[in-house]
């Protein structure tokens, strides 16, 4: 009886001593790849606060240098920086919330309705997220040109109101997360389509939102290509196309680039920070409840 005592007591030591190997192993794993993650927007900051011939140096340097703060007032002095992050502001603000709502409404609709041609319409909007995007730039261009918003924000911001993705992403989270049985017992107390979405639809969509969101506005601020022929004038171009003509054309500074690409990255780092902190503590809390 000792003796099976004995080797049990053996056994949960041996369990124990394990699973905390297991987890120191995982924390290793998570924490290089916490650094892996980081070491790219360190490496940034390093060659921004130093000199050009620093970023082309050999051994590279790995220590911050003294001119970061120079380097951006440089980045102050020749392009108009702070108008054009009003614009980027406005377009990626403007323009993920016009896609939010666009597309967890439609969302809505494709997954908790029924109506004619609904599969051949959502195949359809499926197949237009397989066009390559520089194949509309022409079209889209002088469709804009036609409605007399060349050169207007206006041309950022509508095109963009709804996409594939978001549409195609809502609608899957809508038919796992939105039960059958609030709709009808909203249905009983005569609520229409749109009060059904409001009310009980879209707080049941926060985590999907806020992940959308994120990538929505991520992907409006780092656009180039678009509002690089759009916008013909000089005082309403985004922040990217400002930044590009740090790149001068035989002899570019790259720690004055570097410090633009810095500063234009803090706003996304602290969005997509504040972002995903609302969407991991609402998907803990719908897990909670489910």
């Amino acid at each position: 009886m000792a003796a099976d005592q004995k080797s049990t007591g053996n056994a949960g030591l041996a369990i124990g001593s394990g699973s905390r190997v297991t987890r120191g192993g995982v924390r290793a794993v998570l924490l290089l790849g916490v650094l892996v993650s980081l070491f790219p927007f360190y490496w940034l900051v390093v060659m921004a606060s130093g000199t050009t011939q620093d970023i082309f140096q050999y051994p590279p340097k790995l220590i911050p240098g003294p001119h970061l703060l120079d380097n951006m007032g440089r980045v102050l002095d020749t392009v108009d920086f702070f108008g054009s992050l009003f614009n980027t502001v406005v377009v990626s603000v403007l323009g993920t919330a016009l896609v939010l709502f666009f597309d967890s409404l439609a969302a809505f609709a494709f997954a908790k309705y029924e109506f004619p041609a609904k599969k051949l319409l959502f195949g359809s909007l499926l197949l237009t997220y397989m066009i390559p995007a520089q194949l509309s730039l022409v079209p889209q261009f002088v469709t804009m040109a036609e409605f007399g918003w060349a050169g207007s924000l206006k041309a950022l911001i509508i095109p963009g109101a709804a996409n594939a993705f978001g549409i195609f992403w809502m609608r899957q989270y809508a038919q796992n997360s939105l039960p059958d049985e609030l709709l009808d017992a909203g249905r009983i107390d005569g609520a229409g389509f749109f009060r059904l979405y409001w009310q009980i639809a879209l707080p049941l969509f926060r985590p999907a939102l806020a992940f959308l969101g994120i990538f929505t506005f991520i992907g409006l601020w780092n656009d180039y290509i678009w509002p690089l022929v759009v916008m013909i004038d000089p005082d309403k171009v985004t922040l990217q196309v400002a930044l590009a003509n740090l790149n001068a054309l035989y002899n570019t500074d790259y720690s004055l680039v570097m410090a633009g690409a810095l500063m234009s990255v803090v706003p996304l780092i602290i969005v997509f920070l504040f972002g995903a902190r609302h969407f991991l503590r609402d998907l803990a809390a719908g897990a909670t409840k489910m």
